[in-house]
């Protein structure tokens, strides 16, 4: 029953974005998904990497077949698109044998079998829906908000020492390498997500049932919360609102060479195409995930969990995309959101409520300094600088040291019972 209100209130929320891009003249994520049955997809590594989480459900000799299926169907789709001079993209068979797996879920298979295949079709399918409607929200958010709160968030990060200024001058000492590397992490974000996952759900077609909690439902939370506080709060980016990016409508082309004067801040109008999508950093959000899902894994794992995080933020900073204020507040939505699913996973006590409540605070409280302390916060950079990065801190101690709670008591209530000796009986 969760699964299936989980899938209509899915299906509510994409329809309802559908309505709301045609209202614009551009095409939804359902129509923009169902064009990837025949045309080129706009990203052939996600359909393929969504056909990965799907097959966790599947004996390694129906992986095979799926495998060698959507490599052979985009074969053919490959000659065809060369043969008529079409946009040649690879992922339409990955596509289809995702959802050839839910029909023969739906006429093949019967009671567990049929819900465990259905799950990781949905898995699947939601990962790339996830990724269609990220683009609609952007676009709606450059629409529907003219107004953007940069100068607010610039000014409040003197406090931090205006780190994507420092960290952008940084990436362009490191030339064409640095940048192309960090560009790549930046962009497989996703195919990160997908190896975590995996690792977390190897066992699933062996054990017949999917864990209680794993990374993909913390992404998939993370980008359906993320783009309600973009409308709420938005910003558009150094590189947009202070760099050349920006065209006639920056402040100025100060980024990363000139740190932005500190005055009075205002709303700036800007165009209609730039998302508002900075604050929270969900690149920094997904990382974080990332990196706290990679902990519990082998050595490389955890290896690449912290990589990606330290090169995501690199990326973040170093292109101009995020401020150093970005950064904290997605680290504080990150925890508090993944706290929140593992109390939903465990069952809510007192402590993950009080965790919850104290980082959504905390998150709270981060947006309404930026937005309403910005010009005490540059004045003071010594007071506020270090407070900023207290209140993060708080809720990163206060994750770990809820979740450790979490792990003894899981761990000791599978602890067998001390055997008892007999005792003798006294005559």
């Amino acid at each position: 029953m969760l699964w299936v209100a989980v899938s209509v209130a899915a299906l509510g929320f994409l329809i309802a974005l559908e309505v709301a891009a045609r209202r614009y003249g551009e095409p939804g994520p359902i129509t923009d998904q169902a064009r990837e049955v025949i045309f080129a997809p706009k990203s052939g590594t996600v359909l393929y990497v969504s056909m990965a989480l799907m097959m966790v459900v599947l004996t390694w000799r129906q992986r095979f077949i799926a495998v060698g299926a959507a490599i052979g169907i985009d074969i053919v789709f490959w000659l065809v698109r060369w043969a008529v001079d079409a946009e040649m993209m690879f992922g339409n068979g990955a596509l289809w044998v995702t959802l050839a797996c839910a029909v023969i879920a739906v006429t093949r298979r019967t009671d567990r079998d049929r819900v465990l295949l259905l799950k990781g079709v949905g898995l699947a399918l939601l990962l790339v829906a996830g990724r269609k409607t990220g683009y609609t929200w952007l676009l709606i958010t450059s629409k529907t908000r003219p107004a953007v709160l940069d100068q607010y968030v610039a000014t409040a990060d003197h406090a931090l020492g205006n780190p994507s200024w420092l960290v952008g001058r940084f990436v362009a000492a490191t030339g064409t390498l640095g940048a192309h590397v960090l560009d790549w992490v930046y962009i497989q974000l996703a195919v990160a997500a997908v190896v975590v996952a995996l690792y977390q759900l190897r066992n699933v077609a062996v054990e017949r049932r999917f864990p209680g909690h794993h990374l993909v439902r913390t992404f998939l939370v993370i980008g359906l919360l993320g783009p309600g506080i973009y409308m709420i709060f938005p910003v558009v980016g150094p590189i947009f609102a202070y760099g050349a990016d920006g065209g006639h409508w920056a402040v100025a082309n100060l980024w990363p060479d000139t740190p932005p004067p500190v005055s009075t801040p205002h709303p700036m109008l800007f165009d209609e195409i730039t998302p508002r999508n900075c604050m929270p950093s969900l690149h920094t959000a997904w990382a974080t995930a990332i990196f706290i899902h990679s902990r519990k894994g082998p050595r490389a794992l955890r290896f690449a969990g912290a990589f990606w995080l330290i090169a995501t933020l690199g990326a973040t900073l170093g292109f101009g995309y995020h401020y150093g204020a970005d950064i904290v507040a997605g680290v504080v939505f990150t925890l508090t959101i993944e706290t929140a699913l593992r109390s939903l996973d465990r069952g809510w006590d007192r402590s993950g409520i009080q965790l919850v409540v104290y980082g959504a605070a905390v998150f709270a409280g981060l947006l309404a300094s930026y937005r309403y302390l910005s010009v005490e916060m540059a004045g003071h950079p010594w007071v506020f600088g270090p407070l900023l990065i207290l209140a993060m801190t708080s809720v990163v101690y206060g994750y770990v040291r809820t979740t450790k709670l979490w792990d003894r008591k899981a761990a000791s209530a599978y602890l067998p019972e001390p055997r008892r000796e007999p005792q003798p009986e006294l005559v």
